[in-house]
This record gives structure tokens, sequence and C-alpha cells, in this order.
């Protein structure tokens, strides 16, 4: 009997890529899984494979999905945040336009903050809890060469998953960070000249990551890190700073010397 044992999971971007894996191994576990995805069709596929219900929809506004899913379930006890986009990248994304920086805010925090908001007080409710996962990035934990809108809301997805941990930890929801480096999903493959970057300690396939996560669920671990060395640089970017920005630096003039953003 594992932790998603006989739950009632929703994964929401889990038409493909992290979400397709974190539902079909939930499904493994023995949950009853909702597959949630923008996209109707590959939801519906995903659910039919794994003898799920799909509930597309769009996570931004996540209250209606959240109601069919918890009539669907029965309860919602294990909620994956898991759909996010990567905004602008380019030479130069300090100057995406607003309107970007708006889409990517919402679905890559605001998308986490409603659907919070709806689950939360009826976990507490109930007094039965529940378990809250954030699909974030080693970008969340040390800042990302490119897309400054992807960058700086990752940090902001796992600021809020620690916020969340922090006030509800000790009332019965569990909350947990995936932060992963290079993955081979189609944002990935879309990374142009960052794909080595993002690869340099390897990219894992979307079932190594979602193996990761269930380990650190039945382990109680916050942070679930499916690249191990992410957690000696996060040890050195808080150690020494400085050192860390500096390096940081040398990587990104390497990149531009690549010309990889152009």
């Amino acid at each position: 009997m594992g932790a998603l044992t006989g739950q009632g999971v929703v994964v929401t971007g889990a038409g493909r890529g992290i979400g397709r894996a974190l539902a079909v191994r939930a499904a493994q576990e023995g949950a009853r899984v909702v597959v949630n995805d923008l996209d109707a069709a590959t939801a519906q596929a995903v659910a039919d494979e794994i003898g799920g219900t799909a509930v597309p929809g769009d996570v931004t506004a996540p209250d209606a999905m959240i109601d069919a899913a918890t009539e669907a379930l029965g309860r919602v006890d294990v909620f994956f945040a898991n759909a996010g986009i990567d905004g602008a990248g380019g030479p130069d994304s300090l100057q995406a336009p607003d309107d970007v920086w708006d889409r990517v805010l919402d679905v890559n925090v605001m998308a986490h903050v409603r659907a919070a908001r709806v689950l939360v007080p009826r976990w507490l409710a109930d007094g039965a809890g529940g378990r809250f996962v954030v699909t974030a990035s080693a970008a969340g934990l040390l800042t990302m060469i490119g897309s400054a809108p992807y960058s700086v809301t990752k940090h902001a997805a796992v600021g809020f998953a620690e916020w969340l941990s922090v006030t509800y930890g000790a009332r019965g929801v569990d909350v947990h960070a995936i932060c992963p480096q290079g993955v081979r999903t189609q944002m990935l493959e879309e990374a142009g000249g960052l794909q080595a970057l993002l690869s340099r300690d390897s990219a894992l396939e979307p079932e190594q990551v979602a193996d990761a996560t269930v380990a650190a669920i039945e382990e109680g671990r916050f942070l679930v890190l499916p690249h191990p060395e992410v957690a000696g640089y996060y040890a050195a970017r808080a150690t020494d700073t400085d050192r860390w920005l500096a390096g940081m630096r040398r990587l990104q003039q390497k990149v531009d010397e690549a010309g990889a953003l152009g």
C-alpha cells in the first residue's frame, strides 16, 4: 500500500510529458485518476489508456474542473498542479510584453494559488487532509538562462509551495515541489540552442520524474529532485551567492557567444 493507493488524484497538464507520466504512475500505484489538459483529445486519450476520467479545461480557472473531478472521484485527495508554460525566450526576454508575463504568471503561479484556494479549505473542513504537488523546475531554485518569465514564475511556484507547506503542513496538508532540470518533453524539444545547457547533467524521461516524485511522496520530502545534482547546486548558491552569480554570468556569456538564444 503506497501513499497514492486508493487515492483520488487530479493531474493537470496531463495530456503529455511529465503530466502524462504522473497520471500513468498514479494509476499504476492504484489511484483513481482525473486527467486534465487544455487539449480535450489528449486528456481523453490518456484517461482511456489508464482507466481514468478526462476533465479538460483551463487551469487558470480551476473551480469547475475541481468540482467535476470531485464528482468523478468522490474526493480529491491529491492534486498535481503540473500544467505550465515556458513563456518568452529569445535574446532579450526582458522585453517580453506584459501580456506574455501575465499569461505565464497566470499559468505557472496563479493557477496553483486558485486551485489551493478551492482545495485547502475542503481538506481542512473534513479533517482528512490532502496533498498538493507543484511541478516547478530547477529554474525555480537556481535561476534559468533564457526566459525571464519562466525563471521568475518558477521561483514563485516554489515560493508558494513552501508557504503552503509552512502554513498548512501541521494541519494535514502535505506539499511537494518537483524541480527537475532537462526532461525529454515538447518544452525541451522547442528550447533550441538551450537544449544542451538544460541537458548538461543528462535529460531524463518523464517517467523518471514520475518515479522520483512517488519516491519523494513516500519519504515525505518536500523537494523532488529527479536530477540529484541540483541539491549540490542549490547548496552552493545559498552558501556563496556572489560566486554562484559570477559563474552564471560566465555561463550567460558562453550562451551569448554561441548565439544559443538567437
